[in-house]
């Protein structure tokens, strides 16, 4: 059996609200065998495992000697805990974002997976959206961007701020776009019905001249997920929410026309499902022993700008990037 096809055994620690979508999709891959699922609240791992015909590991040590693979999607404190007895093992992990709680955390996650030579994927779940892969193919020079992304209370993640909760997704995607050191940061946010900060509002420069404002609200009437997007001579309008991508590009220069002639494209990803094609491109990196499209350095460097906000939020001041 060749490595593309592998089947890869794997498993499933923290089956809560996302952690579900996990097991159902390796349920559903054919190049994946589910074999265990572990979770404090053991009715809960016993009703998926009984329905998935998986089993429940009550010991992590014991679900590390039986799988290639592993989902981690429990809560954030828990995450460099979990992670590592994994990677240790040798096991490959998929680690929900942030990747740790601590930058500390996230560096000896990142140390422990490249001493180990196993895959460390960091759940940056709107990397796989296919309005923001469909985007990036053609976005070369991104000068300004606009970031929304606004949710109702959910009364989840409220061990986190809403920077790690929500904008940590926009900004581990600005910095796929801008290729560029950050030269400074600045912020404002509030807590509103959580003691944690619930709407926080972020300008970042670029050291290559970019700038990008990040707004990220979890106390918002309607969701919203939208990115604007300006480079020369082009505009780009990603709704990863409605899965729609508007291309507004300049046509050539027309001498006789009083104003530059606008060419408007736009793509709609209607049967999407970002998170299937997540854990397949998970699974392939594990099969190939490559790189990951989401890394734990990635997630690293998302975290790292997320601390920067998070200081510039406490002092209300400017965030300087350090080096």
């Amino acid at each position: 059996m060749t490595d593309s096809e592998k089947i890869v055994k794997v498993g499933v620690v923290g089956v809560g609200h996302l952690g579900r979508y996990h097991v159902q999709k390796y349920a559903a891959l054919p190049g994946a065998e589910l074999v265990g699922i572990s979770d404090l609240d053991q009715p809960r791992a016993a009703e998926l495992a009984g329905q998935y015909h998986a089993r429940v590991f009550a010991d992590l040590d014991e679900l590390c000697s039986q799988v290639d693979a592993v989902s981690v999607v429990v809560p954030t404190v828990d995450h460099c805990r979990v992670a590592s007895r994994f990677l240790a093992a040798g096991v490959h992990v998929l680690l929900e974002k942030p990747i740790a709680a601590t930058l500390a955390e996230a560096r000896e996650l990142v140390a422990m997976a490249d001493s180990r030579r196993v895959v460390l994927q960091v759940g940056h779940l709107e990397r796989f959206n296919p309005v923001f892969t469909a985007a990036a193919k053609k976005i070369t020079a991104p000068r300004f961007l606009e970031v929304h992304r606004l949710s109702p209370f959910t009364f989840r993640s409220v061990d986190i701020d809403v920077i790690l909760d929500l904008m940590i997704h926009d900004i581990d995607l600005v910095l796929s776009l801008v290729k560029s050191p950050i030269r400074d940061i600045y912020a404002v946010g509030v807590p509103v019905l959580s003691h944690q900060v619930d709407i926080a509002n972020v300008r970042i420069h670029f050291a290559n001249g970019a700038v990008c404002n990040l707004t990220a609200s979890r106390v918002s009437v309607q969701r919203e997920r939208k990115i604007r997007l300006f480079q020369q001579d082009t505009y780009f309008s990603l709704d990863l929410g409605n899965f729609s991508l508007i291309e507004c590009a300049k046509k050539e220069f027309d001498y006789s026309a009083p104003i530059p002639a606008i060419d408007l494209h736009k793509e709609e990803f209607p049967d999407s499902d970002s998170l299937m094609l997540e854990i397949e491109s998970f699974l392939h990196a594990v099969r190939h022993h490559e790189q990951p499209v989401v890394s734990g350095r990635d997630g690293l460097a998302a975290l790292e700008v997320a601390f920067l906000v998070k200081e510039a939020i406490a002092g209300q001041t400017a965030g300087s990037w350090p080096g």
